[in-house]
């Protein structure tokens, strides 16, 4: 609330003061107020109908959406109020002798409606302002209703004082009122810079320095006044994390010394000049060593991936799996048994597909093969049969007219599946299934039934790599893309951000030198010998 009631103070009272001026001009010559008014109140309203638009197309996107125009609508509102603050803070002490200035030329070259004109944009231009600065602090508030109450206050106070100033009632210092007001909406801004960066990160857009820095749950408890005043109006949250800490800190610091460093400690044009140099300088070898000492992206993972069965006591571990080769070229599965037998399986690039697994987009195989099994019993009784089948008859088996013995010829049809995302072997499994083909027995045509292993003990396989695995690897390969964001930003794009201010600076440094040195240059006339200056004295007589 005291947030928005500051903003809605400041943005209204220079409107209003704009506006008292203009009236007070009008009435003092005999004009008439309507065209003025006319103006005011359609400024008003498209003021009004841009913050109701806006938050009805924010309401209408998905959530993602929602938090990245959030994010958009804080920086236009920092760059506005920052900008407001810069103005005012330098214009504010001859901010009514110009608007009276204006006025009155406005007045003597052109009619009433130049006037009203006056006030129309200035009315629309703090009114696109104030709506996109109450909209990104609405988002921001913990309580969007004592925000309103706060935004109405404020613009109510203003226009009261603003109608005071116009009546001749009320006597303020400009100068000190935005430079007292200022200090605070430094500091709004600088809250709501965080909350633009959180939004960032919920939309996807900024994942970089995500890392928790200091817990203030202590201080920020929801529901006391530290909280209203902390988290409600500065915006800090119990939990910044390193980019929020950076970016506060970037904003805060050197808006504050560049507004409300003393006047008379301020250097000079050429120590200026110097101190941009010197400061483009340590940002160019800021960029140097944040380049050379970004951090790399490793991904660490065990040479081999367990593979286990499921047992009647739980999985049971019975070898590894590992991927040999590049998922580019040419890449196989070698898969080791813990009674020493071993078999590569090649990964045939023609057969590989996209898609996703474990949360990540990885290469995919399906592979089958089928064999028939050499070391089977090649007959079976009927009681082999039903423990076979899992203790019970087989459904089409009668055992009065299909008492056995039946011949038996097996068959298993394995089915392999491999994930892989940058040469790491994500995970594996292999189904097997046991088909028996019966005859004899007192059956008329063959049947076929379908045998799990454990109950065919034939020498086929079921396993699945190791869940702790899948668990480790789907964990580093979170960590991997996060290092990876982080490489990118500490080591590209901060070094380039940080060339470009300095390339800024050098670029303003040397133009205030070079104007410096046009602007105390000595004039060049040309020098006349004795002769010449004789002559000059004589036509001067």
């Amino acid at each position: 609330m005291l947030a928005t009631l500051v903003i809605g103070l400041r943005e209204g009272l220079e409107a209003a003061l704009i506006v008292g001026i203009i009236a007070a001009f009008l009435r003092r010559n005999g004009r008439s107020l309507a065209p003025m008014w006319l103006g005011v109140t359609l400024a008003v309203l498209l003021s009004i109908a841009v913050g109701v638009s806006l938050d009805l197309i924010e309401q209408g996107l998905p959530q993602a959406s929602q938090e990245g125009m959030e994010t958009v609508i804080a920086a236009i509102a920092i760059f506005f109020v920052t900008g407001m603050i810069v103005w005012m803070n330098s214009h504010a002490r001859h901010m009514k002798g110009q608007l009276e200035a204006e006025a009155a030329q406005a007045l003597t070259q052109t009619r009433t409606y130049a006037l009203a004109s006056m006030a129309f944009l200035a009315v629309l231009k703090e009114g696109f302002e104030t709506s996109v600065f109450l909209l990104a602090t609405f988002s921001a508030a913990q309580s969007a209703t004592w925000a309103a109450v706060g935004a109405i206050l404020g613009l109510l106070i203003a226009v009261l004082i603003g109608w005071g100033i116009y009546a001749g009632g009320v006597r303020i210092n400009l100068s000190r009122f935005f430079r007292v007001t200022g200090a605070f909406l430094i500091l709004v801004a600088a809250g709501l810079l965080i909350t633009s960066l959180r939004t960032a990160h919920e939309a996807g857009w900024l994942n970089v320095g995500q890392q928790p820095t200091i817990n203030l749950r202590w201080l920020v408890t929801p529901g006391t006044v530290q909280s209203a005043l902390i988290t409600g109006v500065l915006g800090i949250p119990s939990d910044p994390r390193r980019i929020e800490v950076a970016g506060w800190l970037a904003y805060l610091v050197p808006v504050a010394l560049f507004l409300y460093w003393p006047r008379a400690l301020r250097p000079g044009p050429r120590t200026a000049t110097r101190l941009r140099l010197a400061t483009a300088g340590c940002l160019g070898l800021a960029a140097f060593f944040a380049f050379i000492l970004s951090p790399s992206a490793r991904l660490r993972l065990p040479a081999r991936a367990p593979i286990v069965i499921s047992t009647k006591v739980g999985p049971e571990q019975v070898g590894t799996a590992r991927l040999i080769g590049s998922s580019s070229t040419t890449s196989a599965l070698l898969i080791s048994l813990a009674n020493g037998g071993a078999r590569t399986i090649d990964l045939p690039l023609d057969q590989r597909r996209r898609e996703q697994h474990a949360g990540t987009d990885a290469f995919a195989w399906t592979l089958t093969s089928t064999s028939h099994l050499q070391h089977a019993p090649s007959t079976l009784s009927l009681d082999e049969l039903v423990a076979l089948s899992g203790g019970r008859v087989p459904l089409g088996f009668n055992p009065h007219e299909n008492p056995g013995p039946f011949g038996a010829s097996w068959s298993t049809r394995q089915e392999l599946h491999v994930w892989t995302t940058d040469d790491v072997l994500v995970d594996a499994n292999q189904q097997s299934v046991t088909v028996v083909t019966l005859s004899g027995g007192g059956l008329r045509t063959p049947r076929t039934i379908t045998a799990t292993d454990a109950a065919a003990q034939t020498g086929s396989s079921a396993w699945t790599v190791a869940a702790s695995y899948r668990n480790e690897v789907a964990a580093a390969l979170g960590a991997a893309v996060m290092a990876r964001v982080n490489a990118k930003f500490w080591g590209i794009e901060l070094p380039i951000a940080l060339l470009a201010a300095a390339l800024l600076l050098v670029a303003s440094g040397l133009r205030t030198r070079l104007r410096g040195r046009d602007t105390t240059a000595p004039s060049r006339e040309p020098r006349l010998d004795g002769a010449s200056q004789r002559e000059t004295a004589r036509a001067s007589n």
